[in-house]
């Protein structure tokens, strides 16, 4: 390839009728997944993508507002559209939505769900925790055992939120991080029932013990002890009670 040849990129080629402002999409997901557009590339303008789609400015305009509204691009005045540099909390919504309106009794779905990304976060914490991560990690059990002691559900709820979101740190693994912290937003309201139900009933002794082993087994690598307390531990076993 001579030096200044242009590339013909295979997503720049004429589209059907068929629910062309969805393809576009897809056009141009599929050019991300297969590197043909990067992190950080500025896409052709909206005149060059319609005329290389074959579709009206109209589609290609409703295309790019949804991508942007996803978090996938950014329009920058008077630079251009441009592909995102990195992971945005908007990229999460779609699929947060869809899990939300889904039709089918999800609980049990998202019980084994949170069971199998917390073990995965687990086995990670275990594997790449540096002595910074459980400086911190502590800071934030020690937290939780206090708000715990003092019995208010509400501030019970932020902290353990907290202590799991430092365990997610401790794993370095940006990506399960946030299918986590997903996970945590959909079972915030069974981990607030379980949470209430705890106090009500007397069990903070049991709550601030299964912290405390999380991280024990995380400080000391303990695997064999992880799956079952993560299957056995206060989630589980308490959540199905009503408020």
């Amino acid at each position: 390839m001579e030096v200044g040849e242009v590339v013909e990129k295979s997503f720049l080629r004429p589209i059907d009728n068929t629910s062309v402002v969805q393809q576009v999409i897809d056009r141009l997901t599929y050019a991300m997944i297969y590197k043909e557009l990067r992190p950080g590339d500025k896409l052709p303008t909206e005149m060059e993508l319609a005329a290389s789609f074959g579709v009206g400015r109209n589609s290609i305009r409703e295309a790019i507002k949804i991508l942007v509204s996803f978090g996938v691009l950014d329009i920058r005045r008077p630079e251009g559209t441009f592909v995102a540099n990195g992971f945005s909390d908007k990229m999460i919504n779609p699929l947060l939505y869809g899990i939300i309106l889904d039709q089918s009794d999800s609980i049990d779905s998202l019980k084994e769900l949170r069971e199998w990304v917390d073990f995965g976060i687990l086995e990670l914490a275990m594997e790449k925790a540096e002595p910074e991560d459980l400086f911190q990690l502590e800071e934030q059990l020690q937290n939780l055992l206090t708000e715990i002691d003092g019995g208010d559900a509400e501030k019970i709820f932020v902290a353990d939120d907290n202590f799991h979101e430092e365990i997610s740190t401790a794993a370095h693994n940006s990506l399960l991080g946030q299918i986590a912290k997903l996970v945590r937003t959909l079972t915030s309201e069974m981990r607030m029932n379980t949470i209430s139900n705890m106090i009500k009933l007397n069990k903070s002794r049991e709550l601030k013990r299964a912290h405390e082993d999380l991280f024990n087994i995380i400080a000391h690598k303990n695997d064999d002890s992880a799956r079952q307390l993560l299957v056995e531990g206060y989630f589980y076993r308490y959540n199905v009670l009503r408020k």
